[in-house]
């Protein structure tokens, strides 16, 4: 395990840095890399600092909340404003500026791929691929084949 290195990483300043680089989606690995230590030496840091482990928890959860909203936002749909400007010479201003030119209400369909990965992922039990079926009784698995009176 890396001395003392764990030392740096618990005042504010490394906290917010660890928590910065979860919140901007990077993998545990990724982050012990920019810390300058392994993947495992960093699980260690989790377990025996608390503080380190919740700076991390904390950064993900935000990005996964992010990430859920927008999936949800897709698979339900919604609408918005596609505006257009143009670089327009301004006369009084000796330069150009961006005009606003349209503003256009559109709206985006609801998409069936990020509704189907909702409701797997969200209700398992009534959406998930492979259905378990129970079933209880007696079953007869006799099975009658006729030949018909013409083969011997």
């Amino acid at each position: 395990m890396a001395k003392g290195k764990y030392e740096k990483w618990r005042t504010e300043e490394g906290l917010v840095l660890l928590e910065g680089w979860a919140r901007d989606g990077l993998t545990d690995e990724q982050i012990a890399h920019n810390v300058g230590i392994s993947r495992s030496t960093l699980n260690d840091w989790k377990k025996k600092y608390p503080d380190i482990s919740d700076a991390l928890k904390k950064g993900k959860e935000v990005v996964d909340l992010q990430v859920e909203n927008a999936l949800l936002k897709r698979a339900l749909g919604y609408a918005y404003e596609e505006v257009t400007e143009e670089s327009q010479w301004n006369e009084k201003a000796k330069r150009y500026e961006l005009v606003v030119t349209k503003r256009v209400k559109k709206r985006q369909a609801p998409d069936t791929t990020a509704q189907i990965f909702w409701l797997k992922n969200r209700r398992p039990d009534k959406w998930r691929d492979k259905q378990d079926f129970e079933h209880t009784g007696d079953m007869d698995l006799n099975i009658v084949i006729d030949y018909g009176e013409d083969n011997d």
